[in-house]
C-alpha cells in the first residue's frame, strides 16, 4: 500500500516540481552554476523521490509538504555539487552557501548573496527562489513553531558537515574529528566517521515538516522524531550512500566514511547494528510501521544500485545486510529497480 500510494500520490507531484526547477535551472546566466544546477537534478532526482514519501505522513498537507521537500532537497543537492566541484576550498564560501539551508527553514529570514565568497555569482535568482519556496510552505504549517528548534539543530549539523568535508584534503579528517569531540558526550557510542555520516541526511527534517502539518504536533513529538532519526535512521541512510560509492570515491580521491572501518566484517556488523537501532528508535513514534518500512526501503534503494554489483566486496556486504532483515528489504530492492526504469523514462521524455 505504501508503494501504491507513492506511485499514485507522491511521484507525480515530485516530477511536476522537478520539471519546474529544471526549467528554472536552464535560465541560470552563469554557465558553471547552470551546469551544476542541472546536473544535481538529473543525477539526484531519486533523493527527492525518496524524501517525498514523507509527504504521506502529512495527510491533507501532502501537496505543500512535497513542494517543500523537493525544493529543500534541490538546494542541498545543488550546493553539494558546487562544493564537490568547487573553484575554491574556502570554508567561508561553503558556510555562506549553506546559509541557504538555514534561511529556507526560517520563514521571516532575508536572503543574502550566498555566492559572495566565490567567483561564480549570477544564478538569476535560482537559489533564492528555492529558499523562498521553502519559507512560503513553512509559514503556513500549523505546527511549524513546535518543530523549528529541532529543524535548526539537524540543519546546523548538516551545514557543518558540508563545510568540514569540502575543505583542503589534509584538513578534512582533523576538522571532522574535532567537531565530533565537541558533541561526543551527548551521543550514543559512535565513531567520529559514523557521527559525520549521521549528520549528512535530510530525512529527519522531512519527517518533522510532515508532522508539522498536523496542528496537534507538539514540541515533545518533534524531539522524539529528532532523537529517533538522529543518529540512527540518518546514519543508516548516509552510510549506505557511502558504501555504494566506495570505488568512485577512491578513484576521485574523495572522503568516504566507510573507509575508516577496520574491516569488511566490521562494516557489515555496524550496518546491521544501525538498522536494528533505527527500528528500536522509531518504534516509539506515531506510524511506527511506516518508519520501519522506510528503514527497509533505504536498503532496497541503495543496494539495488548497479554500483553494488560492480564492487565484489560491497556486494558481499550488501548480501549480509539484506539477509539479516527479512523479505521486506528484498521487496524494496525489486521495487527500486522498477523506479529506476521509470526515472530513466522520465528523463528521456523531458526535453531540457
Amino acid at each position: 500500500m505504501l508503494m501504491l500510494r507513492t506511485y499514485r500520490e507522491v511521484l507525480p507531484r515530485v516530477r511536476q516540481y522537478l520539471e519546474l526547477w529544471q526549467q528554472e535551472a536552464e535560465r541560470i546566466p552563469n554557465p558553471e552554476l547552470r551546469k551544476q544546477a542541472l546536473l544535481s537534478i538529473e543525477s539526484k532526482a531519486f533523493h527527492c523521490e525518496g524524501g517525498s514519501i514523507y509527504g504521506l505522513l502529512a495527510q491533507d498537507q501532502i501537496e505543500p509538504t512535497i513542494r517543500f521537500i523537493v525544493a529543500y532537497q534541490t538546494i542541498c543537492d545543488y550546493l553539494d555539487n558546487l562544493c564537490d566541484r568547487s573553484t575554491s576550498l574556502d570554508p567561508r564560501d561553503f558556510h555562506t552557501l549553506h546559509q541557504a539551508c538555514i534561511h529556507a527553514l526560517t520563514p521571516d529570514a532575508d536572503c543574502i548573496n550566498y555566492y559572495q565568497f566565490r567567483q561564480e555569482q549570477d544564478d538569476g535568482g535560482y537559489l533564492i527562489k528555492l529558499v523562498q519556496t521553502c519559507q512560503a510552505v513553512l509559514k503556513n504549517l500549523p505546527s511549524y513553531r513546535s518543530v523549528a528548534p529541532c529543524l535548526y539543530e539537524l540543519a546546523d549539523h548538516y551545514c557543518n558537515l558540508q563545510v568540514h568535508k569540502h575543505v583542503q584534503v589534509q584538513e578534512r579528517v582533523p576538522r571532522l574529528q574535532a567537531w565530533f569531540e565537541e558533541h561526543r558526550d551527548r551521543l550514543p557510542e559512535l565513531s567520529w566517521h559514523e557521527f559525520s555520516a549521521c549528520t549528512g541526511s535530510t530525512l529527519g527534517i522531512f519527517c518533522l515538516v510532515a508532522y508539522a502539518g498536523n496542528p496537534n504536533c507538539s514540541e515533545e513529538l518533534a524531539t522524539e522524531v529528532k532523537n529517533s532519526y538522529f543518529p540512527w535512521v540518518q546514519g543508516l541512510h548516509i552510510l549506505l550512500d557511502y558504501l555504494i560509492d566506495r570505488a568512485e570515491d577512491s578513484i576521485g580521491g574523495d572522503l568516504n566514511f566507510c573507509d575508516y572501518y577496520d574491516s569488511e566484517q566490521e562494516i557489515s556488523e555496524r550496518f546491521i547494528y544501525f538498522l536494528k537501532a533505527a527500528d528500536r528508535a522509531v518504534a516509539q513514534l506515531p506510524h511506527p510501521h511506516f518508519h520501519r518500512t522506510i528503514n527497509r526501503a533505504l536498503l532496497g534503494v541503495y543496494l539495488a544500485d548497479p554500483k553494488v554489483n560492480a564492487q565484489k566486496n560491497v556486494k558481499i556486504i550488501a548480501n549480509k545486510i539484506l539477509h539479516s532483515c527479512g523479505g521486506l528489504a528484498f521487496f524494496f530492492l525489486g521495487n527500486a529497480l522498477v523506479m529506476a526504469q521509470i526515472r530513466d523514462r522520465w528523463k528521456m521524455s523531458f526535453s531540457p
